[in-house]
């Protein structure tokens, strides 16, 4: 058995540092849409031009040539479309940048995994920690040439990284590769026009606090009315004073509602972004806006009613794909002193579907999770602290492709998100784990125990206890079996929790109220705690004053 790595320490996640809502814009007028198009599309050329001039300059960029680039805007639109635009370029090269370093990473991982297989004979078995040699000497030649392959392109990433040159497109690669696969993605050829150019537009507007409302590009009363800075070039379509056009429609924030009251009332910073839903044929409004960071509860205080383990079940992707009814997550409460209360339950999504889909569902078993949180009192979720990032390579699953599409599909990051925020809304700390060896040690110390003919316990259940034990600061194994000899004290003490500095480890037990037999309640009497008091073979009875005769044997 090889050497365990070590286990991270759990901490106390960080509530969110934002807030986002979205409401639809209705009813708009026929020429509130054409306006709303003319001023998208204008400010996506104007965007489409500076992230070509941020990407000219790589890594030579410098405030200067920001403010350069910021003043050659300012004519074509306002100088705080100007400002939004500058600082959005910025904000998607600099998030090209880090993709192009996870891309150079997962090569690289791949690169490995590659060259420790091609060493190995070719059908020597692996293990479970590192994968064996190729199967045949086909698959073997095909790895190899794939080497050289992928070895090249880790050339490229490094030789473009180096320069600061980055590889973005305005609107999605995947949105563009789609062009050449109409029939596949079910689009016509308007369709796809329509979709593309509204992802190209450029709507959004940068809060700032103090000014009316919150926002001097798109301003939105108490009321409701919404209206827009329009650029100069279309100034002349203004229906309102200072180059403004205000929406027929009027808009209301179902959700944070109170929230986007107040800080409109106070001028306090809002951002907000118009978008085109060309599906529906929908026009949406997202305002958002920054919060003051929650103080973070410290873990003691969050476990002082216990916690809930929860179990993502990442690691066991046969039960996953087994299951018809979704991802099944698996939740069990654990007390203050790490024991499993209750019965387990277990929340499942579907993450089959779309990314809409997809979100919809993480939300809804996240809010049952929560609401059953609230329910049994715990203060406290423990999960995993998971990251796949390096999990669901090529290389490393090999033929395994629906585990692949399987982990790639995870909404780990979005997971993590939406979490931290619902909970930090409920007044629920998040408590994340190192992941090692939580479901192998869960099913090995808890699977058996907490099966029995009346529960079904699964790998799942026992790996959410283990996860809660390991929040809590207790190990993950249960207490050991008395020891062999005469099951006393000669060999050891009887439990791994007790340690001999424990106090009141070799005291007797506390009173305890209730009837423990029929005759006398527990912890009474003068000899309670007096081993030697007690009537057993070989024993005197130190404070023995009387004896009862033996019983006649006639009457």
């Amino acid at each position: 058995m090889g050497e365990l790595r070590s286990i991270a320490a759990p901490f106390v996640v960080s509530g969110p540092s934002g807030v986002a809502v979205r409401t639809r814009l209705k009813p708009l007028a026929p020429g509130d849409e054409e306006v709303l198009r003319l001023v998208g599309a204008h400010l996506g050329s104007l965007a489409s031009r500076d992230l070509k001039a941020r990407c000219r300059d790589g890594l030579e960029h410098s405030g200067q040539a920001w403010a350069v680039r910021k003043r050659e805007l300012t004519p074509l639109s306002s100088s705080r479309w100007a400002g939004s635009i500058t600082k959005a370029t910025h904000d998607q090269w600099a998030l090209a940048r880090r993709c192009q370093l996870a891309h150079i990473h997962t090569l690289e991982a791949g690169i490995r995994t590659i060259k420790d297989r091609l060493a190995l004979p070719v059908g020597q078995k692996g293990t479970r920690k590192a994968p064996g040699g190729y199967r045949s000497r086909r698959e073997w030649h095909a790895k190899a040439r794939r080497l050289r392959v992928l070895q090249d392109r880790l050339a490229a990433a490094r030789a473009d990284r180096e320069a600061g040159i980055v590889h973005v497109v305005r609107g999605g690669k995947r949105l563009a590769r789609t062009r050449h696969y109409l029939e596949t993605a079910q689009l016509t050829e308007s369709a796809w026009r329509g979709r593309w150019e509204a992802e190209r537009w450029f709507f959004q507007a940068d809060g700032e606090s103090g000014k009316r409302y919150g926002n001097e590009t798109i301003r939105i009363s108490p009321d409701g009315e919404v209206s827009i800075k329009l650029p100069a070039p279309l100034a002349h379509l203004a229906n309102a004073p200072h180059g403004r056009y205000r929406l027929a429609g009027r808009v209301a924030f179902a959700h944070r509602g109170t929230e986007w009251a107040d800080r409109v009332a106070a001028d306090r910073a809002i951002a907000y972004r118009i978008h085109h839903d060309t599906g529906r044929d929908r026009w949406y409004l997202t305002a958002s806006w920054q919060t003051p960071p929650t103080p973070t509860l410290p873990i003691e205080a969050a476990l002082a009613h216990g916690v809930i383990g929860v179990d993502m079940n990442a690691d066991l992707p046969h039960a996953r794909l087994r299951s018809r009814g979704g991802t099944p997550t698996a939740a069990w409460r654990l007390d203050t002193h790490g024991n499993p209360t209750g019965a387990p339950r277990r929340f499942s999504y579907d993450l089959t579907s779309t990314a809409e889909h997809r979100d919809a569902q993480v939300r809804h078993a996240l809010t049952r999770l929560l609401h059953w949180a609230r329910t049994c009192g715990v203060k406290a979720i423990a999960v995993e602290d998971l990251d796949f990032a390096a999990e669901k390579t090529r290389e490393k699953h090999g033929r395994r492709t629906r585990f692949r599409r399987l982990l790639s599909g995870m909404p780990t990051g979005r997971l993590r998100a939406r979490l931290a925020s619902m909970a930090d809304a409920t007044g629920i700390a998040v408590i994340a784990v190192d992941p090692a060896y939580t479901s192998r040690w869960g099913a090995q110390h808890w699977h058996k125990p907490l099966t029995s003919t009346t529960r079904k316990t699964t790998r799942h259940d026992a790996a959410a206890v283990a996860i809660g034990r390991r929040a809590q600061g207790h190990p993950i194994r249960r207490r050991t079996a008395p020891p062999p000899h005469d099951r006393s004290d000669r060999v050891g003490h009887r439990t791994v929790q007790a340690r001999p500095g424990a106090p009141g480890r070799e005291e007797p037990r506390p009173r305890i109220p209730g009837p423990r037999t029929r005759s006398v309640r527990a912890g009474c009497g003068a000899n309670a705690g007096n081993q030697n008091a007690q009537h057993r073979p070989g024993r005197s009875a130190e404070h023995e004053t009387w004896q009862q005769d033996s019983l006649p044997l006639s009457l």
